[in-house]
């Protein structure tokens, strides 16, 4: 089982994409509760060589913290209403993230639902902003460190808010296509599912 430090999250946002898949999130709520999801989607972000990046022309304070250290987290909240989570990767001061596009429940799905209520298990988790709704994550979380001992921006959660564990087993199989959503480097085949969701 991999550790997950720094020099895990400072390689390739590729690589780190596909080795995202399996590894599992742990929030714990302001109220206390916690639920986990095991992430099977993810979208690598990089920068100048990547026209889809945030990072693809300049640094601007909304894309500074892909600049940051491995391990953080780039919050943005995007079409006036959604928030997208990615983790930031490669050295410091190299920008490049991978977006977390979709996850399964594995503990505390109800605390989930009670975020999303009504919505078919297959649609539950399945999306971007989808995820940061139930696992109620916003901009206070942008910069977050998944890797410090601790950090709460929900000053009420009694520990840390949220945690990234390793993949307990080998996710399956995945493959590579196209990113969704973008409408330059469309022929770059960084997004990566687990074909058993697809």
């Amino acid at each position: 089982m991999p550790q997950l430090d720094r020099e895990w999250f400072a390689r390739d946002a590729r690589e780190v994409a596909v080795d995202l898949l399996g590894c599992m999130l742990v929030r714990r709520f302001p109220d206390g509760t916690e639920a986990a999801v095991r992430i099977v989607e993810t979208e690598a972000y990089r920068g100048s060589d990547d026209p889809a990046s945030h990072a693809g022309r300049r640094r601007t304070a909304r894309n500074d913290p892909m600049f940051g250290q491995p391990g953080n987290l780039y919050v943005y909240f995007t079409y006036g209403m959604h928030y997208c989570m990615n983790i930031v990767c490669e050295p410091a001061g190299q920008p490049a993230a991978v977006l977390i596009r979709g996850a399964v429940p594995v503990r505390g799905e109800e605390h989930l639902r009670a975020r999303r209520p009504g919505v078919p298990d297959r649609q539950l988790l399945n999306g971007p902003a989808k995820l940061t709704k139930a696992l109620e994550l916003d901009l206070k979380f942008n910069r977050y460190d998944l890797l410090a001992a601790d950090g709460e921006p929900d000053a009420a959660c009694g520990g840390k808010a949220l945690s990234i564990l390793p993949a307990e087993s080998p996710p399956g199989s995945w493959k590579a296509t196209p990113r969704i959503g973008i409408s330059a480097g469309t022929d770059l085949l960084w997004r990566y599912v687990v074909e058993q969701i697809l």
